[in-house]
């Protein structure tokens, strides 16, 4: 399960779980807050979605861990679509099950910064100046074409 970890200033984390780390998510359902242990962080993540290995998404108002199909509007599941417009289209429950792919979260504090982490370079300042001037050839001369005769 790839569990997707966002904190208050927009900063993202992506963690793979191994099944035996994913236990202690199996059975939670969306808005439901867990211990941030599981990522190496103190304090609460709180599940705000995720999708199974198909794609299909995890729909809040939807009950259980299966997928059905669902008369919606635009919002969670449905992205393009006019106003007032309602199709019918295939949401996943809200609890998680082992058939999850990945797993949103919210995390309540700061992630902090791991040693992994590389800083964004700075943008070269080579790149920015203009390439030296080569120094130009001496033109060639033009050979003057004769003009084809024309025969008779």
């Amino acid at each position: 399960i790839l569990l997707t970890v966002s904190d208050t200033k927009g900063k993202s984390l992506t963690k793979e779980l191994k099944d035996a780390e994913a236990i202690p998510l199996l059975g939670l359902e969306v808005g439901a807050e867990a211990d941030a242990t599981i990522v190496g962080f103190e304090g609460k993540i709180k599940i705000t979605g995720g999708s199974d290995k198909s794609g299909v998404p995890m729909r809040q108002d939807v009950h259980g861990g299966a997928r059905k199909y669902v008369l919606l509007s635009p919002g969670v599941g449905l992205n393009k679509a006019e106003t007032g417009t309602r199709k019918r289209k295939l949401v996943r429950g809200n609890q998680i099950t082992e058939e999850m792919y990945q797993i949103n979260c919210r995390f309540d504090g700061i992630i902090p910064e791991t040693k992994e982490e590389k800083p964004k370079e700075k943008p070269k300042e080579a790149s920015k100046a203009k390439p030296e001037a080569k120094p130009k050839e001496a033109p060639k001369e033009k050979t003057e074409k004769k003009p084809k005769e024309k025969k008779e």
